[in-house]
């Protein structure tokens, strides 16, 4: 039987661990213990004329009244269980080294060496971190690419149903929903089929911590099936920079398998401030969340509403496709390639000559994140910005090349045909993060097999993962992708020149 709301509330207005830091930052002791500054007293005078004195009274470390992160039994027990319940969780975990470490672990307390995970090529790389540490062996599923977008979605129920049928012996299925973008692939379905196997669902919702308080958004992994999501609480919520969860729901993962996990990865002085802001964020979102999300979601609206009517600009809007389940709104996409410019060149306008940050450029793309921490002048700020760029750049242009770049990639080198292809390694990510290493030009590594995880931007998806064979495709697409503005990340050599390979 579900509680009454204002018995709910009260409970939910609780934050024992913010307060328990509280009373001992203001407690008067003599602190012979971690850390050096000793709340304050040894900072050097620069830092602490940024941020003034009080920050430090609270950076303490795990004194008896503040209780232990790896066995909680008091504050910090008492603020995971009110964040499970606010979260819709049956379990739930404090992170302080981010989602990262939450991806890390899932895998981990699902999957040993040589058991096999199926996974979106577009994971993120924390989840090749999980592979090369549990040994595990990723079966890829390719997502859905639009090319008139030209972004890339979730995978598809149909894609998970083959490679479920092809590798009946998985322990895990994960997926990224939602996206970067804000796409969310249909998690419930997926959820069933992982079910059916008797096996469990991991969502990275990274950037989705805010769906569970608000009918207007896509609904949370949780709610849907999901076993276990990931969110990271500081991208949109209210908490400090690294500061996550990790939420359980069911049996099908073994808890306590999943917290030696996290005490394996997480560090053994965790930051009290990160903890107490979670404890912080939650308490706000649980309470104030609706009318919050409510605001963000009309800001949200001005915004596509007023950007959508600038010439040779368009937005991201939601639409019904095998691997575009439903958008987030508040996760706003605007192409400018109409403008003739990259997403880089029009980034680097709006960050040094009008003062707006995007959160991610990509060539034709760039993608904002739109919170409870915005404001009407913020927006305001965004659309003036936008209309300053298209009147500077008044000669319409087309970058038809990079359209036919990605044609070319999704033809030649996802191999999307049909789209459920499976992708494998050669080698276990741990395997060729083990073996001898050779560097070569690069035009000397073709049918060589990586070492290193080389992750193009856009549209960041690894084209090449520890223990894969290099193929001209890729290395042509990695080139032309530089050629045009883009980024590679994970590689030693960030220009292609060169790239690390197994010594055969």
């Amino acid at each position: 039987m579900s509680l009454p709301s204002n018995f709910a509330n009260q409970s939910q207005a609780r934050t024992p661990l913010l307060d328990a830091l509280r009373t001992s930052a203001h407690q008067p002791n003599a602190p012979f213990y971690a850390p050096g500054h000793k709340r304050g007293q040894g900072i050097p005078p620069a830092l602490a004329d940024l941020l003034g004195m009080s920050v430090f009274l609270a950076d303490l470390p795990e004194l008896p009244e503040l209780d232990n992160l790896f066995a909680p039994e008091g504050v910090i027990r008492e603020a995971q269980e009110l964040a499970a319940a606010a979260f819709g969780a049956e379990q739930t975990w404090f992170l302080v080294n981010g989602s990262t470490t939450g991806v890390m672990a899932a895998i981990l307390a699902t999957c040993g060496t040589g058991d096999k995970i199926i996974m979106p090529r577009n994971i993120h790389q924390s989840a090749i971190a999980g592979l090369i540490l549990s040994g595990a062996l990723p079966v890829f599923i390719n997502p859905e690419y639009d090319p008139f977008t030209d972004l890339i979605h979730s995978i598809t129920p149909a894609a998970v149903s083959v490679a479920l049928e092809q590798h009946p012996d998985s322990k895990a299925v994960m997926m990224v929903s939602p996206t970067y973008h804000g796409v969310c692939g249909n998690v419930e379905a997926i959820a069933k089929l992982a079910h059916q196997h008797n096996i469990p669902l991991l969502v990275d919702e990274a950037h989705g911590p805010h769906f569970a308080f608000h009918p207007d958004l896509p609904p949370s992994a949780l709610s849907v099936g999901a076993d276990i999501a990931v969110q990271s609480t500081h991208k949109v919520l209210g908490a400090m920079t690294q500061a996550s969860m990790l939420h359980l729901v069911g049996q099908r993962v073994d808890a306590q398998r999943l917290s030696k996990a996290l005490q394996l990865l997480q560090s053994t002085s965790p930051s009290y401030l990160l903890l107490a802001s979670l404890d912080a964020a939650r308490q706000q979102v649980a309470l104030q969340g609706q009318q919050l999300i409510t605001q963000t979601l009309q800001l949200a609206d001005d915004a596509i509403s007023k950007i959508s009517q600038i010439p040779r600009l368009s937005i991201l809007e939601p639409m019904k496709t095998p691997g575009f389940f439903a958008l987030d709104r508040t996760r706003l996409t605007v192409r400018v390639s109409q403008l003739g410019l990259s997403g880089f060149e029009v980034d680097a306008i709006l960050h040094e000559k009008l003062g707006v940050t995007a959160e991610l450029p990509t060539l034709q793309h760039l993608t904002f994140i739109i919170s409870l921490g915005n404001t009407k002048a913020d927006i305001e700020g965004l659309v003036q910005a936008f209309r300053t760029i298209v009147q500077d750049n008044n000669s319409p242009q087309s970058t038809n090349s990079l359209g036919n770049v990605f044609e070319q990639w999704k033809a030649e080198f996802m191999f999307i045909h049909p789209s459920t292809f499976t992708l494998y390694p050669s080698l276990s990510p741990r395997e060729a993060f083990f073996s001898a290493i050779d560097t070569l030009p690069i035009e000397q590594t073709l049918d060589r097999i990586s070492a290193e995880l080389v992750c193009p931007y856009p549209p960041g998806i690894p084209a090449l993962m520890p223990g894969e064979v290099i193929n001209p495709a890729a290395i042509e697409y990695l080139q032309q992708t530089l050629s045009l503005g883009g980024k590679l990340s994970g590689c030693s050599d960030p220009s292609l020149k060169s790239l690390r390979v197994i010594r055969q």
